[in-house]
């Protein structure tokens, strides 16, 4: 399974904040989407970096509470990996693990076309296993 079936079943929805939004901002913005991470990007297409709760936290365990004014860019990741919608899912899981990251922007052509957080995997993989037991038990109910 490809990290295309994933887009397609949560819907490609982008959640960014601009550069110069403040952390605090980012924060509110992660509470009403109530996501983990959003990327940072001063357009809808490019990827400058990643700011998840883990940045949070660690900007604030590190500067205190003065972190929240900082602009987005203080405290985001900057090398972001990202995937391709192509990519295998098993390929994802192995990154996320490898790379202990819980969100992959995907990218087409050099563009961002979604995010596939590690609760989106596990979505799909569960899903996906409901569906085979499902065609198991017919299967073996009908013969």
């Amino acid at each position: 399974m490809q990290v295309a079936a994933i887009l397609r079943a949560k819907g490609s929805t982008l959640v960014r904040v601009e550069s110069r939004a403040s952390v605090a901002d980012a924060l509110k913005i992660l509470k009403r989407e109530r996501i983990g991470a959003v990327v940072v990007a001063d357009d809808d297409v490019s990827v400058d970096g990643i700011l998840s709760e883990r940045d949070i936290v660690h900007g604030l365990a590190e500067r205190g509470a003065d972190a929240l004014a900082l602009p987005a860019t203080a405290l985001m990741t900057r090398d972001v990996i990202t995937c391709s919608e192509d990519r295998s899912l098993e390929d994802l899981m192995r990154d996320m693990t490898e790379h202990r990251i819980r969100h992959l922007p995907v990218v087409r052509d050099g563009r961002l076309i979604g995010i596939v957080s590690i609760g989106d995997v596990v979505k799909y993989r569960l899903d996906e296993l409901e569906s085979e037991r499902d065609a198991m038990r017919e299967y073996i109910t009908t013969g």
